[in-house]
């Protein structure tokens, strides 16, 4: 069983930035997809940020040029660096990863809150 731990939610004003971080344990290296995902209150979970172990990248439409996803595959982490945040990134954001296509394993989610 894998574990997610994630690290890097607060609290900050619009416009500034957060990074987010989640390490793997065990460290293993079949884990090709990992993301990030986040759901507001009274909203459904959406993908925000996805990387494969080859370092294809997608993003939500939403994020695009504003949130980097990066991963360390040596240490099993990966990272979300949210820059420019808007009140509408509050929620509470879940680390993900799997081994191939699906997120089979999930983080128990760390809150980021943005004031206007």
């Amino acid at each position: 069983q894998v574990q997610l731990v994630e690290s890097g939610g607060g609290l900050v004003q619009a416009g500034g930035s957060l990074r987010l971080s989640c390490a793997a344990s065990p460290k293993i290296a079949t884990l090709y997809r990992m993301g990030w995902y986040r759901q507001a209150p009274g909203q459904q979970r959406e993908l925000v940020a996805g990387i494969t172990s080859s370092g294809e990248t997608n993003y939500a439409d939403s994020v695009k040029g504003r949130f980097t996803i990066s991963r360390d595959n040596a240490q099993i982490t990966v990272n979300l660096q949210m820059n420019n945040l808007k009140v509408e990134d509050t929620a509470v954001y879940y680390c993900a990863a799997g081994h191939w296509i699906t997120y089979e394993y999930w983080g128990q989610g760390t809150q980021v809150t943005v004031s206007s």
